[in-house]
């Protein structure tokens, strides 16, 4: 039985699913085969994705795979009730409540974990912890699963390093298509779609301060640009540094750039890159915003614990003041911006990021004998995905004559 907060609200959340399905041509085109072949039949899936629409779709397409799904969001606040309830309309058994606290969100991945999976699809790596921990009961079928984000990753190739693996993950945020394609492109636009709906405020003419210059960062940062701010990156990673400088943007430390930026946007997946000292020296109504995946990267704690008042200033923006009088705002609690106050990745870049995690879990599904690691996805997939998208897109590109592969694969002249 799904958990959601409100059935009658399956109509709005089924058209919701319905209009992203028009615009994700890859992973129509697997579930056609998928629909044929049930390479899924007879297997449990556990998805904890953010529960909105593009997530919808790929747990539906699962099912027409013959997969019995059970799918949950991984952010309370980008979990959409009627997208929700809308799935679990469509058969698909979902778990998910907007806003539920920490202990409420990880009720209901317990929940989605009860069904004891055989493949789990996690992002930010919330299920494999549970079933790495306090859920092991429910691992005794693991085959193995996918890791959708950076974050997720780190948490894996740590848990690799130390022997404790639950199962073979594959880093899904590691292909082309993924980092490529949605972290760039889709981040970029989304995270801007989301703090100027949120704020109503225009973007050129004001410094923005990107922490994080990895693939999220990059699109972030470029989008700022086109859009007449003045960027500044900071990193820890000299090469990245030196890879923004060449792109015309200013880099220092997030020292430097505190007392400067009107917007930071975080996207590097660590946790304190903005701190109490930091917020000592901003501008009045800065605005501080993370793309992360974890609601770390900006110490909001740490500036809730310095302010003399916090008020609601509009939906999804927290002003806190500040002993010195200036007012901070905070968008979607330091939470992913782009899904706690936006509509996440444009359905076209998703379809992508869901076409390789389609097509790794089935790979995965059809291995014997892989150890406990984390294994890159095949270039067979990406490149599989990559044409399938041309292919909609109506684009041709060339192909290497056998002349060409000789020359290329070989070390005469």
């Amino acid at each position: 039985m799904s958990i959601v907060k409100d059935t009658s609200l399956a109509e709005s959340g089924r058209r919701k699913i319905d209009w992203v399905r028009s615009f994700m041509p890859a992973l129509s085109s697997i579930e056609a085969r998928f629909e044929r072949e049930k390479p899924f039949a007879g297997l449990r899936v556990a998805v904890s994705v953010h529960l909105e629409a593009k997530t919808a779709n790929l747990g539906y397409v699962l099912q027409k795979g013959g997969a019995d799904v059970y799918l949950t969001g991984s952010n309370p606040l980008s979990t959409q009730d009627d997208v929700a309830a809308g799935l679990a309309s469509m058969g698909v058994k979902t778990f998910g409540i907007h806003g539920v606290d920490g202990q409420g969100y990880e009720d209901l991945l317990i929940e989605t974990l009860k069904c004891h999976p055989h493949l789990v699809i996690d992002d930010g790596g919330d299920l494999i912890d549970l079933l790495g921990g306090k859920c092991a009961e429910y691992a005794g079928c693991l085959l193995g699963g996918c890791e959708e984000t950076t974050t997720g990753i780190l948490r894996l190739r740590a848990r690799e390093r130390e022997n404790i693996l639950p199962c073979p993950m594959m880093a899904v945020n590691d292909a082309k298509a993924k980092h490529y394609y949605d972290n760039k492109y889709g981040t970029g636009q989304s995270v801007w779609d989301a703090i100027m709906h949120t704020t109503n405020l225009v973007v050129a003419g004001k410094t923005v301060v990107v922490a994080g210059y990895g693939w999220c960062g990059k699109g972030v940062a470029m989008r700022a640009k086109g859009m007449g701010a003045d960027v500044i990156v900071t990193e820890i990673d000299p090469f990245k540094a030196l890879d923004a400088t060449m792109n015309g943007f200013r880099v220092m430390t997030m020292d430097e750039a505190a007392p400067l930026g009107d917007i930071f946007v975080t996207v590097t997946g660590c946790k304190g890159v903005i701190v109490p000292r930091h917020f000592e020296t901003m501008k009045d109504n800065a605005f501080l915003t993370n793309a992360g995946h974890f609601d770390c990267e900006v110490d909001v704690a740490g500036l809730a614990a310095m302010a003399v008042n916090k008020t609601l200033r509009r939906d999804n923006i927290e002003g806190y003041t500040l002993p010195n009088g200036k007012t901070l705002n905070v968008i979607g609690e330091g939470r992913l911006v782009n899904l706690a106050a936006g509509n996440g990745h444009p359905a076209e870049i998703m379809d992508m990021s869901f076409a390789v995690q389609a097509l790794a879990l089935e790979w995965i599904k059809n291995q014997s004998g892989l150890e406990k690691k984390v294994y890159n996805v095949p270039d067979s997939i990406d490149g599989e995905i990559g044409r399938v998208k041309l292919a909609a897109m109506g684009l041709e590109i060339d192909t290497l004559t056998p002349e060409q592969e000789a020359y290329l694969n070989g070390w005469k002249v």
